[in-house]
């Protein structure tokens, strides 16, 4: 069988791959930075050390950052911009508004104070983080045209955004780039509709939580070790102390693909987690894979993971692994909610 592999070296760089129909080249592997910030759900983070994951990944020619002002209440921001400090041309820097302050009087405020934060005067790729329901989203996509007019946005993205959701968006003549949405082996809703209207429309589409915080990577053996903070999804039974929705979930489900997924990783003698992002980064459509990192140490990680090669069988193989799971969940990408509360539609 054919090998499928997500990307290849060019001489000290990872190959870059084009963001939308904007002339940004990204990193294949986008380094989150939420959790850099530290506080509720990940626990302390030593800023230095945190500043130091942000020049690792630099350093190994992962130049995606992915960031937003309501991460630790902007600390996430102000992490980034102190790392970029005398590096800045190296980085292609994402951040997120909140659909709320994108009012269209209100929305150059908000910028501008990611602006300060970050220590930079544009942004890369400007996302709104969830879809806008509580005003006009063409007027605020118009100020989002004229801050990319004005050089101070190189490229509009969106987060979470639907099927429907970006029918309406494209009536508005904005040029969009990339939908950040929840995609991985346990979380495949978005392959259902988003994905081909995304590849229809030329937009490109980036993984957040390709891992799924965590259940990828071969951690949790059975649902009650994992942690509260991680057992909010759709995955799980809303009895879960922490889950918002109200569905029964689909532990049995989610548990034998993990399992299905630990055995072919080990059959073909690669780390799960490596298997999990390879099989997101080979996926039509997928511009990058948003992992985290807290350490340098997770960077070295995170980049060996990246040479894995799967092939179209394997690739094959972990398809049918988690396709009962992916049809028990079904087309609603909002996975913390259910289909009649979604966020995304």
């Amino acid at each position: 069988m054919g090998l499928i592999h997500p990307y290849e070296y060019m001489e000290d760089s990872l190959e870059k791959r084009q963001l939308g129909q904007s002339d940004l080249m990204v990193s294949p592997l986008c380094l989150g930075c939420w959790a850099l910030a530290g506080g509720s759900g990940w626990g302390d983070q030593d800023e230095q050390v945190a500043i130091d994951t942000i020049h690792a990944a630099l350093d190994h020619g992962i130049n995606f950052l992915d960031t937003a002002e309501g991460y630790g209440g902007g600390y996430s921001e102000e992490i980034v911009g102190k790392a970029l400090v005398g590096r800045r041309e190296q980085a292609v820097l994402a951040t997120k508004i909140s659909p709320t302050h994108t009012q269209p009087a209100e929305l150059r405020g908000y910028l501008e104070a990611s602006l300060r934060r970050l220590q930079t005067d544009y942004i890369d790729h400007y996302i709104v983080h969830w879809p806008i329901t509580t005003h006009s989203v063409s007027e605020s996509f118009a100020v989002l045209q004229e801050l990319k007019q004005e050089g101070k946005v190189r490229s509009i993205g969106v987060s979470n955004y639907g099927a429907r959701q970006l029918g309406e968006l494209l009536e508005t003549g904005a040029q969009i780039d990339c939908n950040q949405l929840h995609y991985s082996l346990l979380s495949r809703a978005i392959e259902f509709e988003i994905l081909p209207l995304l590849r229809e429309n030329g937009i490109g589409a980036s993984a957040y939580m390709p891992l799924t915080q965590g259940l990828l990577v071969g951690k949790y053996r059975t649902v009650d070790e994992v942690p509260p903070f991680r057992a909010r999804t759709r995955h799980f039974s809303s009895e879960r102390p922490m889950a918002r929705h109200d569905a029964p979930g689909a532990e049995t489900e989610t548990f034998a693909a993990i399992e299905a997924v630990r055995q072919i990783a080990e059959s073909i003698g690669e780390p799960m987690a490596n298997v999990a992002l390879a099989w997101v980064m080979a996926r039509p459509g997928l511009v990058a894979a948003i992992g985290g990192a807290r350490s340098p140490a997770q960077i070295e990680r995170n980049v060996k993971a990246m040479e894995t090669v799967l092939s179209a069988e394997t690739i094959a193989h972990l398809d049918a692994a988690t396709e009962e799971l992916k049809n028990t969940l079904g087309a609603n990408p909002d996975y913390w909610n259910t289909e009649d509360k979604s966020r995304s539609y």
